[in-house]
């Protein structure tokens, strides 16, 4: 069983955040450890929940009062419950300016929310907590992609012993980062996603977004879950549910606010007419995923395709979350062209731009980073560099040095 208290590797980034911004916001799903790295941090803060129905009540029908009675400084939980807080909290903040006064956490993304995301517009610090990385679970310090983007990484040969483990990977899939329910045993780790789906569409969806049939995000986010890592097609998947499309696009936007799914856009330079415009579409957590699949791990023999768009996610996951203490400014996009050639995801920062392919193989080959190649192209000068993530144990370069074939297991080990 893993150990609720494990260190959070974005601490060092919400006390540095704390330390010189008025107020300082930490957002991510449900569950995944807010208010405990919150409260584990500044101790000594008041704490308010607006899960609590006699503080939302005032919160909204007084905001002015509500905020006259709280501590200084406080935590305040959960606040895409009470938007109506933010311009008060604004009026306090351009009142009196010191550091840390302010420490919210929200469940919903409030960039993505109109009114929410412009209300505390360059007065805030915005950080994001993710599921827990394969680094954290590790107690390993989450510098694989730091290592990377500075170009630490060097050709090395390991043991064979070292093989990453087929069921091991698999496992580590379908558990996903949510922490309680890696507590649980398989089936009732299965029961713990089903009844967290349920809560957040019959009590969080009505805050993000206007839902007249929660069950229809329920559909939709069960097919979805089967397309992780795959182009997304709003057209396919409103014809699924005999829904409009213009609906589908709503469900979908209210699942992004809630931290259920994201959008992986497409990298282009402008200049390039052969280039794919359609997003993909992953799960924020594979062990979400994998239940509404249905995918457990005695069926990743049987199922490795689908696995193997899992472990797309996956890692896609673990870079974003690396990516939140290690350089904030990356965004991350997927290649992919008119001749199909694709590459699973891509890093930008600026114009400098980066590739990652993933790969289920122990054995990586020079035909598998043809995307890297053809990304490399496109990009000349600026490209830093390409990783073919596999499941082998040598870190060793591809037939040119800046395309590095790793071991999957560097992205929790190091």
């Amino acid at each position: 069983m893993d150990d609720p208290s494990l260190p959070r590797a974005l601490a060092p980034a919400l006390h540095a955040a704390l330390a010189d911004t008025p107020v300082v916001c930490l957002l991510g799903p449900r569950q995944c450890g807010k208010s405990t790295l919150a409260r584990t941090l500044q101790p000594t803060y008041g704490y308010v929940s607006l899960d609590d129905t006699d503080a939302l009540a005032l919160a909204r029908s007084d905001p002015n009062g509500f905020m006259a009675a709280l501590p200084d400084p406080v935590i305040l939980d959960e606040i895409q419950r009470a938007p109506e807080l933010l311009r008060t909290i604004k009026l306090a903040v351009d009142r009196d300016r010191r550091p840390g006064r302010f420490l919210l956490t929200g469940s919903a993304n409030l960039l993505l929310l109109p009114k929410l995301g412009d209300s505390l517009a360059g007065r805030m610090s915005v950080l994001e907590l993710h599921p827990l990385t394969g680094a954290e679970l590790n107690r390993a310090p989450g510098g694989f992609l730091a290592a990377w983007l500075a170009g630490k990484l060097q050709p090395s040969l390991a043991n064979a012993s070292n093989l990453t483990d087929p069921a091991a990977l698999a496992a580590r899939i379908v558990s996903g980062g949510f922490p309680e329910p890696r507590l649980r045993t398989p089936a009732r780790a299965r029961a713990w996603h089903r009844d967290y789906l349920r809560a957040l569409l019959e009590r969080d969806v009505q805050d993000v977004s206007r839902v007249k049939e929660p069950r229809d995000l329920s559909r939709l986010l069960s097919l979805l879950a089967l397309r992780t890592g795959e182009l997304l097609n709003l057209t396919t998947l409103a014809n699924e549910l005999d829904l409009r499309r213009e609906t589908v696009e709503h469900h979908l936007t209210a699942c992004e606010r809630l931290y259920l799914v994201r959008r992986l856009q497409p990298w282009h330079r402008h200049e390039s007419k052969r280039l794919i415009k359609t997003p993909k579409v992953h799960f924020i957590d594979t062990g979400l995923a994998a239940t509404l699949a249905s995918l457990t791990l005695e069926d990743w023999p049987a199922r490795r395709d689908r696995f193997g768009h899992l472990l797309e996610t996956y890692v896609l996951q673990e870079l974003i979350a690396q990516a939140g203490w290690t350089d904030p400014e990356l965004r991350f996009w997927h290649y992919r062209d008119k001749d199909q050639v694709e590459v699973d995801v891509v890093l930008t920062h600026g114009a400098q731009t980066w590739g990652v392919e993933v790969k289920a193989t122990a054995t990586p080959a020079l035909a598998d980073i043809s995307g890297l190649r053809r990304l490399a192209a496109q990009c000349g000068d600026d490209f830093g560099g390409g990783i073919l993530f596999h499941a082998g144990a040598n870190t060793v370069t591809l037939g040119d040095p800046r395309f590095l074939a790793v071991p999957l297991a560097k992205l929790w080990e190091m």
